[in-house]
């Protein structure tokens, strides 16, 4: 087969999978997301955000993070087992102020097979936690930290081999706020984006388990927003409205790969780049560099109606799994965007 016959088979896939994902109904990522709830559901919302602080002075914030081991739905028709914080994928999203102390708490499940930790990169101090909390099974750790930078910061697990707990789903984000905090937004969102790496080819059925080589090569089979392919689809998608403001906290566990977000249709208004909350946000901004282990803060808002898709530029990887959504509805407004009559769909882009 020519290249060229190759290239127009590949591309006409990708526009085809970009062009049911756009319609929300049907597509095989959705269908994944709807059969992950059969066995486990082990994606976080990206809506569970504790709401923003309210208090104008330093505090003692709690942290209690369980691991836990499970095994859950990776795609449709293949299981994997994941380590966890508190079951989910990413972990909780904290939040805490700057000047707040910060006590964790970490237990790690009885019936786990592995030590775990935790590394929370707005730790100042040697290991960020980690020699602190490397946890037995059925045993519990603790620490505590003065939250000193504001920032949005990573969390990890930081038991050897570092590598496989991060693939293995051990991540979150923490934010620490400014005093006085962030401009006020209607909505706001929690996307993490990480690789796993299977024995499985992308898509074979049946209990896929990690290949260590392929790890070490930084080669996965998978790429996922929140855990899971297709976590934030279909019935699934995040939810918003013609006119409302929205902030989505993104970052990469990886624990390998640089991400290039972007949401196709959409123009940041602002971003904090590199997750600094004290330097001036960037404005007007259409795709992000976000490095394994760091994270950002973006702002947006949705003057036109319809199915946005969220992806990393690096296209390659949706074929992978990496895709997500955000349903808007509201009033069209032709002075905006225009189709002139065509149906909507991304077979386009």
């Amino acid at each position: 087969m020519s290249r060229f016959k190759q290239a127009l088979i590949g591309t006409a896939s990708a526009m085809a999978l970009i062009a049911g994902l756009s319609l929300g109904a049907g597509t095989a990522a959705a269908e994944e997301a709807r059969n992950a709830d059969a066995l486990a559901s082990i994606a976080l919302d990206p809506a569970a955000v504790p709401a923003p602080i309210a208090r104008d002075h330093a505090a003692v914030v709690k942290v209690e993070l369980e691991t836990v081991e499970r095994e859950a739905l990776l795609a449709g028709g293949t299981s994997f087992r994941f380590w966890t914080f508190n079951g989910t994928v990413p972990g909780p999203f904290v939040r805490a102020r700057a000047g707040d102390t910060v006590e964790v708490t970490l237990k790690n499940a009885e019936d786990s097979t592995m030590f775990h930790s935790v590394d929370f990169h707005s730790v100042t101090g040697p290991g960020g936690g980690a020699v602190a909390t490397q946890t037995e099974p059925g045993d519990e750790t603790r620490f505590s930290f003065k939250a000193m930078k504001p920032g949005i910061y990573v969390y990890h697990c930081a038991t050897p081999m570092v590598a496989d707990h991060i693939q293995a789903g051990m991540y979150g984000l923490i934010l620490v706020e400014p005093e006085g905090g962030l401009p006020a937004v209607d909505r706001e969102i929690y996307i993490m984006q990480g690789e796993v790496y299977t024995e499985l080819a992308y898509g074979q059925k049946g209990e896929a388990f990690t290949d260590y080589e392929k790890l070490l090569d930084e080669k996965p089979e998978y790429y996922v927003f929140n855990g899971t392919v297709g976590a934030i689809t279909g019935d699934n998608a995040i939810e918003a409205h013609v006119g409302e403001t929205m902030r989505i906290y993104f970052g990469v566990g990886g624990p390998n790969k640089t991400s290039s977000f972007h949401v196709i249709g959409e123009i940041f208004d602002k971003v904090y780049t590199h997750g600094s909350l004290t330097s001036p946000a960037s404005e007007d901004v259409q795709t992000v560099t976000v490095a394994p282990g760091g994270a950002t803060v973006v702002d947006l808002t949705f003057e036109v109606p319809g199915r946005y898709i969220v992806v990393d530029h690096a296209l390659s990887r949706l074929e992978r799994g990496l895709v997500a959504q955000i349903a808007v509805e509201g009033p069209a407004d032709s002075t905006i965007f225009d189709t002139h009559g065509a149906e909507l769909s991304m077979a386009g882009h």
